[in-house]
């Protein structure tokens, strides 16, 4: 008898046994995916394991092998249980994760067979590097040559699918090597994941989910931008991009260079104990001139106004003008207004799956959800006590827009933003944009004016400092003349170190104070997330859960707070969130795993989000 150990893409540990039929035995193996009978519903298994003895004593059959040849070699399947250790999935959601949706839902492949990589056996040093600029690219190059010479495979990824095909273009030019550009949901997907399985080696550009590609004998990973919060998975599992990359150079004994305007502070901390190498180049282009202008220290007719800019900022905006050259004016939120409420009831018009605020949108005279896309045309009467005024309050690109026309009329003013970035006019004085401009490198300004940036800093978010730091270096990147920060924080470290274009200032103090909270990356933060349709029932499930681990003694693990998620609701059901704190995510691991199955969440979902950003 033969019995396959087989794993779901369901939030369900395995593995579980099944019987393999006679005639099924020389068509499966280990890595293959089958169908099974499981919960009265036919399902796609995936086996990783075979064995000749069971436990089970009433035992279901393989209802039909799936793959002529394993679609999971040994490093996969390696890989994708240690990322189910590391962020408390189960191996089946992990394994799902890294494959493509056709493969996930049955699709056959081709017959093509390949030789399995051999595992990497020595000691390795990933070596992330910190290029400040728009120099970053001509080191990529370099590395991948290296890699191609010695007859190594590479993963390149990008945050931005614009980005990958940019990429794709450089390396085929320089090097004259067929790249691979892989990315979710793209047509021809499976076609491309096939083709990468069958290279003996290749070079594959793409975005997150790219990290996952099936190449043979892989020598280099990059990682650009590597602080970029878009290399955090949204679904199960939670996992980034940059500790999957360092997992998976560990198995294959590959080379990792993490790049970008600053590295992230988990990148930073390995640097100062010195498990990662740190090389900085420097950039071709000059660093301009930071001034940061203290908004608390306005003249009194100045604060009075509450006016969108400063006058130095106006000025300085008048004068580019003068000059003939291009000014970017910088926010990070979209719309004209993001708040909408009665002037005379005060409720404010929130949206009705996500309940919060909606953003009123003047070019389409609606108001939206910037969570869900729900739209609703602006009401002429309160929907509440049936007043006629609607009041409008903070400010976005649009609403900048509006107030830059108003002080210079005869200007000509552009927004970048999502939905022109592949086709904007170049055609105009000032632009406006918010933190997508920081794609565009082929971009370049005289002047930065930069507002509001409170916003960003003040976020109830522990890596708001660190996220807004990126952001001041990545729009110095698009200037060699002048920025201007206004600010009403101007002696926060983040800014000193702008404008001194020191990004030690701002990583050393900040580390500094994360180790005082005993936050990441000295501590593992862990979010146990709860939703549901229903809030009391979400509300009492977070309680009981966040009072029940509380109560049990451990040394390594310590409850932190219990909340409503951010945002609370968001697309028709309710969030509460745990924050808890570790010392090693391998006993966090276990820890859940054996708790959470003592929990009873009816109609609840939960799920672990490890090192959250």
């Amino acid at each position: 008898m033969l019995y396959a150990e087989v794993v779901l893409g369901l939030p369900i540990e395995g593995p579980f046994d099944y019987l393999v039929p006679p005639d099924l035995e020389n068509k499966i193996s280990v890595g293959t995916r089958i169908w099974v009978n499981f919960r009265n519903k036919k399902e796609v298994a995936y086996v990783v394991g075979l064995s000749s003895k069971t436990k089970i004593k009433k035992i279901k059959e393989v209802a039909a092998v799936i793959d002529a040849a394993a679609v999971l070699d040994e490093q996969m399947l390696l890989l994708t249980r240690r990322l189910a250790e590391y962020y408390c999935c189960s191996w089946g959601e992990a394994i799902e994760a890294a494959l493509v949706d056709e493969l996930r839902k049955g699709k056959k492949t081709g017959d093509g067979k390949i030789e399995p990589s051999p595992f990497f056996k020595g000691k390795i040093e990933p070596s992330p590097l910190f290029v400040q600029g728009k120099d970053r690219m001509p080191v990529y190059l370099r590395e991948i040559k290296e890699a191609w010479a010695a007859e190594r495979s590479a993963i390149v990824l990008f945050s931005d699918i614009r980005e990958t095909e940019r990429a794709k273009e450089l390396i085929e030019k320089d090097s004259g090597i067929e790249v691979f550009l892989a990315f979710r949901k793209q047509p021809k997907e499976l076609e491309v994941w096939e083709k990468i399985r069958q290279a003996q080696k290749c070079v594959v550009v793409g975005t997150r989910s790219s990290i996952f590609s099936p190449v043979n004998n892989l020598g280099l990973i990059i990682i650009d931008q590597e602080q970029d919060q878009a290399y955090k998975q949204e679904q199960v599992p939670h996992y980034h991009a940059r500790q999957v990359a360092l997992i998976r150079a560990q198995i294959c004994g590959s080379k990792v260079v993490l790049g970008g305007f600053v590295p992230s502070l988990e990148s930073f901390y390995l640097v100062q104990e010195g498990k990662l190498k740190f090389e900085v180049i420097p950039s071709k282009q000059a660093y301009p001139l930071v001034q940061i202008i203290d908004s608390r220290r306005l003249p009194y007719s100045e604060r009075k106004t509450k006016s969108i800019f400063s006058k130095f900022l106006s000025d300085a905006i008048y004068a580019n003008l003068l000059e003939k050259r291009k000014t970017l004016v910088f926010i990070e939120r979209k719309g004209f207004a993001t708040s909408a409420a009665c002037h005379n009831c005060g409720v404010v018009l929130k949206c009705p799956r996500c309940n919060i605020n909606l953003v009123f949108h003047f070019d389409e005279d609606r108001l939206r959800c910037h969570h869900c896309n729900f739209k609703m045309e602006v009401p002429k009467i309160c929907p509440s006590c049936r007043s006629g005024y609607i009041k409008y309050s903070g400010i976005g690109t649009e609403k900048v827009e509006s107030e830059l026309a108003r002080i210079f009329p005869q200007a000509r003013i552009r927004i970048i933003n999502e939905e022109n970035k592949s086709g904007f006019s170049l055609d105009a004085d000032i632009f406006v944009a918010s933190s997508s401009v920081i794609k565009h490198r082929d971009l370049s300004f005289d002047l930065i004016g930069v507002v509001a940036i409170d916003n960003s800093l003040n976020r109830v978010d522990f890596r708001a400092g660190e996220k807004t730091f990126a952001l001041l270096m990545g729009l110095a990147g698009l200037t060699c003349r002048r920025m201007i920060i206004q600010s009403a924080n101007a002696n926060h470290h983040c800014f000193q170190a702008v404008i001194k274009n020191d990004v030690e200032i701002f990583l050393k103090e900040e580390l500094k104070q994360r180790k005082q909270l005993n936050f990441s990356p000295y501590k593992h933060m862990i979010l146990i997330k709860l939703r549901g349709a229903s809030l009391d029932k979400v509300k009492k499930a977070a309680q009981d859960l966040f009072e029940r681990l509380g109560g049990i003694k451990t040394s390594s693990i310590k409850m932190l707070s219990l909340n409503p998620g951010q945002p609370a609701k968001l697309r028709g059901n309710f969030y509460y969130q745990i924050l808890m704190r570790a010392s090693s995510v391998e006993k966090a691991g276990k820890f859940l795993r054996l708790h959470l199955k003592e929990g009873h969440f009816s109609g609840i979902i939960v799920t672990v989000d490890v090192d959250p950003v």
